[in-house]
């Protein structure tokens, strides 16, 4: 059988403009309108290409393109998923997935065929806790990979996960390495891939200016539908409208802020795009920080954020303000928070906690929309006495700042920040549970309760329930005091007619799924 995903009701402009003209004026093929070359913008550069280590989206793209996975996501307007790396993959019962691997993979760089045992250390490795992967999570119910023959073997989990078909399998979770090169690497990729295997490679990567994908030749199977990808990191979604305007991009992304304008006036030959989205964008608090270590403090905080400005001010009125991690259509999706925009609530709480001329950082991306979204909330706090300094960061930094391997992480106190997600309200909510602490959880929110919660709703199939569990985790969020939960944005883009974009249904990219028109 073939599960489905269930379907859903519907992360200075000069630098950023500088690294997009250099990399626009590298030679190379022409665009796609010859059918020969996809160029595309990514809103982060490549950083490491481990699937069981990645950063960001932009990572899982060029991922599950050069190393192949079992299953990716299906193309479309409903959560599905289609083949890649195996020829049949079945769900036997609850704790049992039989899978077979097609025939005639192979590695590049002298690494032979993909086998089942690639597949059984590839799945295991994530799993391993001494790996210490922040993607654990996704193969946390796995027992082992049992290989029966060159070719297929059977996935044997612990107990019934019910988020298997919607957030592991079809992400790079999936990917398949060779289990030689990857031991012979000392056991982690960096950005330089050996043993690849995808429908694509990656044929050139200049840091900051592109990442070229180029087909694979001895791939035997669906190809991708370019020659050539072309990746262009451009931080700033209004200087990419600038780039595709200008003619120097196939497709991009958008500012959610432009939307009404594209929509009203699309460049001519170009066809706008909205879909909605699961990400999540919030204010967090790091509550081990000295300043916020008060919980009445935050609390106070909370008060302070007049969410509909911010969004409003933030994204033109295009986007609506969410009440949590967990979008509309899921499990868990609320109508309202357990706070109000209140600011003598807020001065109250401050005197209660003995607390006057209170100065504090917020950390956001060097995006325009978290630039408006950073001002509003500043404006917010100093109507209450409380002071705040915008700090803004490019993406190699803004990213590593709550790592506990970092020298900044207890530095760190207020962020703007945006988690992109998948189709289950597991990977939501997995990011803040007591192991993420220092890894993705950089508010360093430890709660018991949180976690076992979490645990259940892994194994809970029940709607009702499940609805009840996530509710409830996020009741727990908002009585931390270190969220104020703003949007789940839309996700908009604009693309060449002669494009006929790969997207899933909240307008996330696929790379291998994009055809000329």
């Amino acid at each position: 059988m073939k599960p489905t995903i269930p379907d859903l009701s519907r992360r200075s402009f000069l630098a950023a403009a500088g690294a997009f003209g250099a990399a626009a004026a590298a030679p190379g093929p022409a665009l796609s309108m010859d059918g020969g070359v996809l160029t595309l913008r990514s809103y982060s550069d490549l950083q490491i290409l481990d699937p069981a280590f990645r950063l960001s989206l932009p990572e899982d793209d060029i991922i599950r393109s050069i190393f192949a996975p079992l299953v990716i996501p299906e193309a479309g307007d409903v959560w599905a998923w289609k083949p890649v790396a195996v020829e049949n993959i079945e769900q036997l019962d609850d704790m049992t997935v039989a899978f077979k691997l097609r025939d005639g993979i192979g590695f590049t760089d002298g690494f032979g065929p993909m086998t089942a045992e690639d597949v059984k250390f590839s799945i295991e490795r994530i799993a391993d806790p001494a790996m210490e992967s922040p993607y654990a999570g996704d193969w946390g119910a796995l027992r082992e990979v049992e290989v029966k023959d060159r070719l297929s073997g059977l996935i044997h989990l612990k107990n019934k996960f019910v988020p298997l078909w919607n957030t592991t399998l079809p992400t790079p979770a999936s990917c398949i390495l060779s289990k030689r090169a990857v031991t012979e690497l000392g056991g982690k990729i960096t950005t330089k891939p050996v043993a690849q295997s995808g429908q694509y490679l990656l044929a050139d990567w200049r840091p900051k200016q592109r990442t070229i994908l180029r087909r694979n030749p001895d791939w035997a199977h669906e190809p991708g539908g370019f020659d050539e990808i072309h990746i262009i990191p451009i931080e700033d979604p209004a200087t990419a409208e600038r780039g595709f305007e200008a003619g120097d991009l196939d497709y991009t992304w958008t500012s959610v802020s432009s939307l009404p304008r594209l929509r009203k006036n699309p460049p001519a030959g170009s066809k706008v795009l909205e879909r909605p989205s699961l990400a999540y964008v919030w204010l967090g608090m790091n509550q081990e920080n000295e300043a916020l270590a008060d919980l009445r403090v935050r609390r106070a905080i909370q008060h302070s954020i007049d969410r509909r400005t911010v969004v409003d001010a933030a994204y033109f009125g295009a986007a609506g303000v969410g009440n949590g991690i967990i979008a509309p259509g899921l499990p868990g999706a609320r109508s309202s928070v357990t706070y109000d925009y209140d600011p003598a609530r807020a001065r109250s709480l401050l005197a209660e906690a003995g607390v006057s001329n209170l100065s504090v950082t917020l950390d956001i991306l060097n995006q325009s929309e978290r630039l408006t979204a950073a001002q509003v909330i500043q404006a917010n706090l100093a109507e209450v006495g409380i002071s705040c300094e915008i700090k803004q960061n490019d993406s190699g930094t803004f990213w590593t700042l709550g790592s506990k391997d970092g020298d900044y992480f207890m530095d760190l106190q207020l962020l703007l920040q945006r988690f992109s997600m998948q189709p289950d309200p597991s990977w939501a909510t997995v990011w803040f549970t007591p192991e993420q602490v220092g890894v993705w959880n950089w508010e360093r929110f430890d709660n018991a309760e949180y976690k076992a919660l979490h645990d259940r709703g892994l194994v809970e199939s029940d709607f009702e329930a499940r609805d009840a569990i996530y509710t409830r985790m996020q009741e727990l969020m908002d009585e931390s005091g270190s969220y104020v939960f703003l949007t789940h944005e839309v996700v908009g883009a604009i693309h060449r007619d002669t494009v006929e974009p790969g997207l899933k249904p909240n307008g996330e990219s696929l790379f291998s799924e994009f055809r000329p028109a």
